[in-house]
C-alpha cells in the first residue's frame, strides 16, 4: 500500500476563525474577508513516460475595506500575524484615497445556504506522488504496449475556502477534485479525452484509456470532405467546450443593454429587454446550475458569498433566467443570482453508439479546439475538430476524414439539436455528447 501523503490544508474552524480574526482587527467601515486554501498536484505525461510531477501548496487571505462608496483591497500569501496585520492596513489605506464606485452596492447580508455537505474525498486529498506516479505509469504502459505515443496529465486538488463581513456573512466551503487527460498518437492519427471526478477512484482509467487507444488507429490516413453544412455527432468532450460558451453569455446587463443573443430589440434596433421566456432551442435542451448533482457535490456558496444553489436555466429550449450581478439586479429590481456554474445538461439513456447508429449521414467531432468569438452578438464562433473527426454512413463509422474548421452560431445549434447521449463531467460540467441538425463548416485545416 503506497503511503499517503498528510494534508496541510487549512480546516474549516481555523479558515472561518481568521476570518473573525480580520474583521475585529478591521477600522474599516465596513470589510468583506476571503480566505482560500489549496493543495495541488499534478503528473505530466508523454511519449509514455512521466516528464512533470509537482506538488503546490497555496494559501491567500484577501481583504477588501470600506469607506463609503471607496473600496480597495489588498492580499497576502503569508498565515503570520504581521502579515495578516500589514494587509488589513494596506486596505485601509488605499480604500481611503480610492474614488468613489458608480456601481457601488453594499456588503452582503448573512445569506441561506442549502443545508448539505459538498464531497470531500480523504484519499484524493492526501494521494502520495508515489501513488500518482504509478498510475500514470499504468496508463504509459498500456500505451507502449499498444505502439501508441500516450501523453497527458493526472491531477488532484483538495481546497477550502471561507467568507465573511462586518455585516455577519459568514460561510465555508471545501473539497476535491481528480482530472485526468489523454491523448494517443500513431502516424497521422489521434485521439483525446479527459474526465474530472470528486474521488480520484472515480476516474475510469481503463474504459477511458483502451477507446482512446482503439480511435488514435482508426484515425489514421484520414480522407478530404468538402465543407459545408452536415448533420453532426459531438461527442461530450466536445459539446462541453461549446455549451459553456452559451451559458456564460446568458448575461443580463449585456441582454438589457442589446449586446447579447438574448437582447430584444425594436424595429429601429434599440434594446427593449431580453429574451427570457422565448423558445429559443431545442426541447430538449435542459440546462441546470445544479452544484449537487451526484457527478459533481460542489460547494454551496459562490467565492463573494452568494449561495450557489439550484438553478433551472433552460427548461424545454426555453431561457428560464439570466446571470445577475448584485448591481445589475438592484437596478432591474430582480434577486442577484450569482454565476451560472456549475453547469449541468440532462442527458439520455442512450449512448454516443446508438446516436451512431440512429444516423444515416454525418460527421462525428471528438473535439472541439481553439474556439474563438466570429460575433459575440450573435454568438457566432469559430474552431476546428481535432483528435479523431470521422464520417458517418448508414448508421456506423465509415472512415476518418480530415479536420474542418467550422463558423456557427451556437444559438443555432442548439435549437437544431434533435438526439442526446448519456452524461459525464468534465471540470465543473455535466455534459452529454448531441446530435445537432445542421452544423457550418467552413474550410479544411491541417490541423492534427
Amino acid at each position: 500500500m503506497t503511503p499517503a501523503t498528510a494534508s496541510t490544508l487549512v480546516s474549516e474552524d481555523q479558515a472561518l476563525s481568521l476570518v473573525d480574526s480580520v474583521i475585529q482587527q478591521s477600522q474599516a467601515e465596513g470589510v468583506f474577508v476571503s480566505v482560500s486554501s489549496s493543495e495541488s498536484a499534478l503528473s505530466r505525461f508523454s511519449e509514455n513516460q512521466i516528464s512533470q510531477n509537482i506538488n503546490r501548496h497555496k494559501f491567500t487571505l484577501t481583504v477588501t475595506s470600506y469607506f463609503g462608496k471607496r473600496s480597495a483591497s489588498a492580499s497576502t500569501t503569508e498565515f503570520l500575524p504581521d502579515a495578516i496585520t500589514d494587509t488589513i492596513q494596506r486596505s485601509e489605506e488605499l480604500a481611503r484615497i480610492a474614488p468613489e464606485d458608480p456601481e457601488w452596492v453594499p456588503l452582503l447580508e448573512p445569506q441561506v445556504y442549502e443545508s448539505r455537505v459538498p464531497a470531500f474525498d480523504d484519499a484524493t486529498a492526501t494521494l502520495s506522488p508515489l501513488a500518482r506516479g504509478e498510475m500514470v505509469q499504468q496508463i504509459c504502459a498500456k500505451s507502449a504496449k499498444a505502439g501508441v505515443e500516450g501523453s497527458g496529465r493526472l491531477s488532484t486538488q483538495a481546497f477550502a475556502q471561507a467568507v465573511g463581513n462586518s455585516q455577519g456573512l459568514r460561510a465555508c466551503d471545501r473539497g476535491t477534485e481528480a482530472e485526468l487527460s489523454f491523448t494517443a498518437r500513431i502516424e497521422d492519427g489521434s485521439s483525446w479525452s479527459q474526465r474530472t471526478a470528486f474521488a480520484i477512484t472515480q476516474l475510469p482509467l481503463d474504459s477511458l484509456i483502451e477507446p482512446l487507444i482503439e480511435r488514435a488507429f482508426a484515425a489514421r490516413n484520414p480522407r478530404e470532405i468538402q465543407p459545408g453544412v452536415y448533420p453532426v455527432i459531438f461527442n461530450n468532450p466536445a459539446f462541453a467546450d461549446l455549451l459553456p460558451w452559451v451559458i456564460f453569455n446568458l448575461n443580463a446587463r449585456s441582454a438589457d443593454e442589446g449586446r447579447s443573443f438574448m437582447s430584444r430589440t425594436d424595429d429601429t434596433g434599440q434594446p427593449v429587454g431580453n429574451r427570457v421566456g422565448e423558445s429559443l432551442f431545442s426541447p430538449l435542451v435542459q440546462v441546470q446550475r445544479h452544484p449537487a448533482h451526484p457527478l459533481l457535490q460542489r460547494g454551496t456558496c459562490f467565492s463573494d458569498g452568494l449561495s450557489n444553489h439550484y438553478l433551472e436555466i433552460i427548461q424545454d429550449g426555453v431561457p428560464q433566467t439570466l446571470s445577475y450581478s448584485r448591481y445589475w439586479a438592484k437596478q432591474q429590481r430582480k434577486e442577484p443570482t450569482g454565476s451560472l456554474f456549475p453547469i449541468v445538461m440532462s442527458g439520455s439513456e442512450q449512448s454516443l453508439s446508438d446516436l451512431i447508429a440512429q444516423t444515416e449521414r454525418g460527421i462525428l467531432v471528438n473535439r472541439a479546439w481553439y474556439v474563438r468569438y466570429v460575433n459575440p452578438r450573435t454568438l457566432e464562433v469559430t474552431g476546428m475538430t481535432r483528435d479523431g473527426t470521422f464520417w458517418i454512413e448508414d448508421g456506423k463509422i465509415a472512415y476518418p476524414i480530415k479536420n474542418l474548421r467550422f463558423n456557427q452560431s451556437l444559438p443555432d445549434m442548439l435549437r437544431d439539436i434533435d438526439a442526446l447521449s448519456t452524461v459525464q463531467r468534465f471540470g465543473g460540467r455535466v455534459i452529454p455528447g448531441v446530435r445537432v441538425k445542421a452544423f457550418n463548416f467552413s474550410s479544411v485545416t491541417d490541423s492534427v
